[in-house]
């Protein structure tokens, strides 16, 4: 057969596209397999053919997961593997390079399999590499960054191309994981990203830099919000461990993270003053360290929040010079007496047992001193050993570590409690030589692997994680778990029995009942009468020698595991639990894991309806594609109404505009920061009793974490103000115009103080805001009436009257003479914004509120009637609010 007449009798591949595309759009994947696999065999060049077909192939369409381009490619090769004989190395060199150019310009479809194919059939693997670079570049000056990374990996070119210009655009797209891979396996390009991304966190970067080195891309608001230091920080830190990077290439990020967790201690300490001086000063020196622009700074935070002395007492300590430090500082330094020029000695004898008052509060270690032993040699642990490792021996197990507030990711064990019933063994991982010895990863695995000795715990991931962190071993050879038995999932079985018991609010949300104890201590309260002395819960555990409290804190928190497991194992029904503890466990593993690949395909395919497990529509279904899901356990209908100050939720950091408006109408709401790992928010929930609300990916992981019910999935498309109602509806939470602001939309306190006016102008004319009210008053009006509109978003009252505000009887007041007079500080340590307040509102506002907590100031505002607009669907109206509901319609 002669050339013409092949090609007359060959089928046209415009033809073959068409009958593809037909059976594509028809979703009749069977048929398009049969028709493509009988039309290649038609096709007069095969190799030349397919490339016609794909180029005049439409792009991706939506609700497909792939490409026509690709069903046709897969199709393809699978009919090549039955004809060995259609291949390009049968074709003239010229001919097969003109193929090979085609099929180069075809790879712009990222998915992987499309690329692999491609590159098989056409042999891109052995085009000359200069080739490869020159598509690449061309592929970037189109703008297509993800596809020419995609190909840099694929052809292995990441050494031959320019790191920054590849991975710049990439981060600006929000496409760092890509970055990451384009730089793994070649060590000095991830010392190149995490030194880039380093110096973006220096104070002194802007984004111009990235315009004048990239003068092509456009920096969107999105793009702004991508390189904070904040968020970027958190990038770099996880990218030294992964790549195992000198900490030192990246200053700039430690220093930021450094300083973040400076200001959380500073918090903790002074404002919710929820640490010890012993801890708070172990871990400010360990945060600080010798990063002399942090000693500066902590000196500086010292003088805002406790006063000149104790900033005096450590600008000393670090021998800050006189240039730089505070204004007063100085002079305070000059006459403190030689007793307090140093920083008092946190160690200090203490006894055993501790005061009354605190046998009174707190659950009691059961012991006397000397049966607790410090294990801290092989031969401690060979008499450890012979006690704890023996058919039928219950052990309580728990963990701690140093924290390290963020500064660096992986976080080792530092001691070990292990208690039994008359004696508790802490094994003290600190120890020279003790940590790494084979007989002390020995014994951690016989004694978690030994199917006979039950071991007690509350929340073990993080203790497993730690352990992973300790010995990398248990990573090589994975820690085989037998007998572990978590109360945490005693607990959660707990909270749900009682939540079917109390049918005044939502399974999950009155855990405590108004408790302030959280996680264990709860339990331990729930079950034993008195909570935990949490006040060591955050010490510094690598530090020796430990303090008495410390290991009186240790022991307890083992013990405690012991005394509860008994009482609800004696008295399960009076818990709601099932008389067997175990089958909670069973149960539990027979719904999350114990499931064949098939059965959990099957499970998949039956999601149409539940779409997760408890999900249900919190509003009638406007079609089968809504978004508008709430995952959790649906509200008993005949419910009464739950007041907002009893749905108490933590937001992920994709819902803060949800998590504002919550707080508006006075919901106790937690919202993570944005450089929070999600699984902050299981922790939350566990500690405080909170519901999860979340969107997107987090929501898959984060249900597993969590009791029934306690995690509930928005869709992220719909504005903050519907995603309120749709969780006021779901918890049955009718608000009251006297519930709008009683919580500081700032920082979620409930405490406020009044301030009158004559007050406010003393405090503004004392703090030098306020020099001459009349002559300012008159000459910034205008100015400052636009600035009161900015700050009426967070306003409280609609009267000028001094009279306490609607919402006094739904928070707490504190007294205006707990304010410290010179400082202008709450006791926590917050000073009052003074310079948020417009002088011109001194005319006409009689009272003023402070948040005591964070020092926001408030006033009057027509806000207060657009927060009754925009919630009158959900708001609970009575007679007497009628009036002001209707004034501000």
């Amino acid at each position: 057969m002669n050339h013409s007449t092949s090609e007359a009798t060959g089928l046209d591949p415009a033809v073959l596209r068409d009958q593809l595309f037909e059976l594509w759009n028809g979703k009749d994947l069977l048929s398009l397999h049969c028709v493509a696999i009988q039309g290649f065999s038609k096709l007069y060049e095969p190799l030349e053919a397919l490339l016609t077909i794909l180029e005049s192939c439409p792009g991706k369409q939506k609700g497909r997961s792939h490409t026509l381009a690709f069903q046709i490619l897969t199709e393809f090769q699978t009919w090549v593997k039955e004809h060995p004989q259609v291949t390009l190395s049968s074709k003239p060199e010229c001919e097969a390079l003109k193929l090979q150019n085609r099929a180069l310009c075809l790879l712009t479809d990222t998915h992987g399999g499309f690329i692999e194919n491609l590159i098989n059939i056409y042999h891109l693997g052995s085009v000359d590499p200069a080739v490869l670079r020159l598509h690449i570049v061309r592929l970037q000056a189109l703008h297509c960054y993800k596809e020419a990374a995609v190909l840099c990996i694929k052809f292995k070119l990441q050494t031959d191309m320019n790191m920054e210009e590849m991975c710049v655009p990439l981060i600006l797209q929000d496409k760092l994981s890509l970055a990451e891979s384009f730089v793994t396996g070649h060590h000095h390009l991830e010392q190149q990203l995490v030194t880039l991304l380093d110096s973006w966190c220096h104070p002194s970067f802007t984004v111009d830099e990235i315009s004048r080195r990239f003068p092509h891309l456009y920096l969107s608001k999105h793009c702004m919000g991508l390189i904070k230091p904040k968020i970027l920080s958190k990038h770099v830190v996880r990218l030294v461990e992964k790549f195992n990077i000198e900490q030192g290439l990246c200053p700039n990020a430690l220093h930021k993270r450094r300083l973040d967790s400076l200001r959380f201690l500073m918090y903790k300490r002074f404002v919710e003053k929820s640490m010890t001086e012993e801890n708070w000063s172990d871990h400010v020196q360990y945060v600080v360290s010798d990063d002399h622009k942090l000693q500066i700074k902590l000196v500086e935070m010292l003088v805002q929040y406790c006063g000149l002395r104790t900033a005096s007492q450590w600008s000393l300590k670090y021998n800050i010079s006189r240039n730089q430090l505070p204004f007063g500082v100085w002079d305070m330094q000059q006459s403190l007496p030689p007793h307090l020029q140093q920083i008092c000695d946190s160690a200090q004898t203490e006894d055993w047992i501790p005061s009354q008052l605190h046998r009174q509060r707190f659950y009691q270690v059961p012991l006397a001193k000397d049966k607790v032993h410090f294990v801290r040699t092989v031969e401690d642990l060979q008499r450890c050993r012979n006690i704890l490792l023996k058919d039928g021996v219950t052990v309580g197990v728990d963990m701690e570590w140093q924290p390290t507030f963020g500064c660096i990711s992986n976080q080792q064990v530092a001691l070990i409690q292990l208690a039994v019933f008359d004696q508790v063994f802490l094994l003290d991982l600190c120890a020279n030589g003790f940590c790494q010895h084979p007989d002390t990863i020995g014994f951690i695995r016989s004694l978690f692997s030994h199917r006979n000795i039950s071991k007690l715990g509350y929340g073990m991931t993080g203790d497993l994680k730690c352990l992973l962190a300790t010995w990398h071993q248990l990573l090589e050879e994975p820690l085989k778990m037998e007998g572990v038995i978590d109360l945490l999932q005693v607990h959660q079985k707990m909270q749900s029995s009682k939540g079917r018991r109390i049918q005044n609010g939502p399974k999950g949300v009155l855990v405590g009942e108004n408790s302030a104890e959280k996680g264990l201590s709860l339990l331990v309260q729930q079950v034993l009468g008195k909570p935990l002395d949490k006040t060591e819960q955050m010490s510094n555990w690598e530090k020796r020698p430990l303090r008495i409290s410390q290991i009186r804190y240790a022991v307890a928190d083992a013990c405690c595991l012991l005394d509860v497991y008994s009482v609800l194992s004696s008295n399960a029904a009076h818990y709601g639990l099932p008389a067997d503890l175990s089958s909670i466990f069973s149960s539990h593993s027979e719904k999350s894991g114990d499931k064949t690949p098939k059965e959990k395909k099957q499970k998949k395919q039956t999601l149409g309806q539940e779409e997760c497990q408890g999900a249900q529509r919190v509003s009638p279904p406007r079609s089968d594609t809504e978004k508008g899901l709430l995952c959790g356990e649906n509200p008993s209908e005949n419910a009464p109404l739950l007041p907002p100050q009893q749905l108490r939720v933590v937001c992920d950091n994709m819902l803060q505009g949800l998590g504002r408006y919550l707080r508006c109408l006075g919901v106790d709401v937690v919202m993570l920061e944005s450089t929070d790992d999600h699984r902050r928010a299981a922790e939350l929930a566990h500690m405080e009793g909170r519901v999860i609300l979340t969107c997107g990916q987090p929501f898959q992981s984060l249900r597993s974490q969590v009791g029934e019910g306690r995690c509930l999935s928005l869709d992220c498309s719909e504005k903050a103000k519907d995603q309120a109602v749709r969780v006021l509806r779901h918890f049955n939470v009718q608000p009251t115009p006297s519930d709008i602001f009683s919580r500081c939309q700032a920082c979620n306190s409930d405490q406020y103080v009044a301030v009158p006016r004559e007050d406010m102008v003393k405090m503004l004319t004392q703090k030098g805001f306020l020099q001459d009210p009349d002559t300012d008053t008159d000459r910034s009006q205008q100015t400052s009436r636009q600035q009161e509109e900015e700050n009426c978003g967070d306003i409280l009252t609609t009267s000028a009257t001094p009279e306490l505000p609607r919402y006094a009887l739904q928070c707490r007041w504190a007294l205006l003479s707990e304010l410290d007079p010179d400082t202008m500080t709450f006791p926590g340590g917050a000073p009052i914004q003074l310079h948020t307040v417009p002088p011109t509102l001194l005319q006409r506002i009689a009272l003023f509120y402070v948040c005591t907590r964070c020092g926001k100031v408030f006033w009057e505002g027509s806000h207060f009637g657009r927060v009754l607009s925009m919630f009158q669907e959900v708001l609970q109206i009575a007679d007497g609010d009628a009036d002001s509901v209707t004034q501000h319609h």
